[in-house]
């Protein structure tokens, strides 16, 4: 069997050479450059190495294993990104591995960018080059973990895996799958992207439910900051009161009118803000 990109393969040392070793497995010929090498490396000894394909597209050898194999699977981080090709994750050997922009989202601004982590494969493409392969849903299942109720309200952090309309799914760092629906976000995250949020169901097959929005008072202080920053910017008034509609209130602070409610409740609470036909004025320290 020919030596493949991408596999583990144990080959004899037959010659030196001024860069490195070339080991052979009877049949063909692989280098085994000098940075490539190991401190057990014994020249007396067949070596055991992973085979890659180096920046000429030479089938090359390493004797650094790595868990990401072709059939194995693992978290790599992604270490750059081109526009027109993918995004570049390491594996832990010298060559970095492309993720094929065919495999990432169709909107840009939702690609891994540097520090995110992708859990892959490896494949071989149509042009025989090696390349990374996000791990399919059913692959995710497998190395998952049920969760039990215990997790309920806990705080979670986990990377997001799968991208949908309605929701992003996440791997966990305990290893349950976690599903975000889009109401429980105020953003979408990217592939990849690491995301904290809080357990606000546990599903019966064992995948928790997360928001990545605060709990309700964390939520309150949020938007009761933005109000007054908004307010601040406009000399201390704002043309929105409690009867404002909700779609002004969403197109101006991206939060529901019941929230904006509660963040004013809050303010006018604490005797920071009153309102006046229509309008909402900040009070000046020592006003009544």
């Amino acid at each position: 069997m020919a030596l493949q990109a991408g596999t583990v393969a144990t080959l004899d040392v037959i010659r030196e050479a001024p860069f490195g070793y070339f080991l052979t497995d009877g049949t063909d010929e692989v280098l085994l450059h000098h940075q490539d090498m190991t401190d057990d490396f014994d020249a007396e000894k067949p070596q055991t190495v992973f085979l890659f394909q180096d920046h000429q597209g030479r089938l090359t050898a390493t004797m650094t294993i790595p868990e990401i194999q072709i059939g194995k699977y693992g978290w790599a981080e992604v270490v750059e990104v081109k526009e027109k090709l993918g995004v570049f994750v390491t594996i832990g050997i010298s060559k970095d591995v492309l993720v094929s922009l065919d495999d990432l989202p169709a909107i840009h601004s939702l690609w891994p960018i540097n520090g995110d982590r992708l859990y892959i494969t490896l494949k071989i493409g149509k042009n025989g080059r090696l390349f990374g392969k996000l791990a399919t849903e059913n692959v995710m299942k497998e190395i998952s973990t049920s969760a039990t109720r215990t997790m309920f309200n806990q705080n979670i952090q986990g990377h997001a895996y799968r991208l949908l309309k309605v929701g992003t799914f996440i791997m966990t760092d305990e290893g349950y799958i976690g599903f975000i629906h889009e109401s429980q976000r105020r953003q979408e995250p990217r592939l990849g992207q690491k995301v904290e949020g809080r357990v606000i169901d546990v599903k019966e097959n064992g995948i928790v439910y997360v928001s990545l929005l605060g709990r309700a008072h964390e939520e309150i202080d949020r938007d009761a900051e933005a109000i007054l920053a908004y307010m601040d910017s406009r000399g201390g008034k704002m043309p929105f009161w409690d009867k404002s509609t909700p779609e002004d209130i969403k197109e101006r602070f991206d939060i529901s009118k019941a929230a904006f409610k509660r963040a004013l409740g809050k303010l006018i609470k604490e005797d920071v803000i009153y309102q006046e036909e229509g309008w909402t004025f900040r009070k000046h320290q020592g006003e009544k």
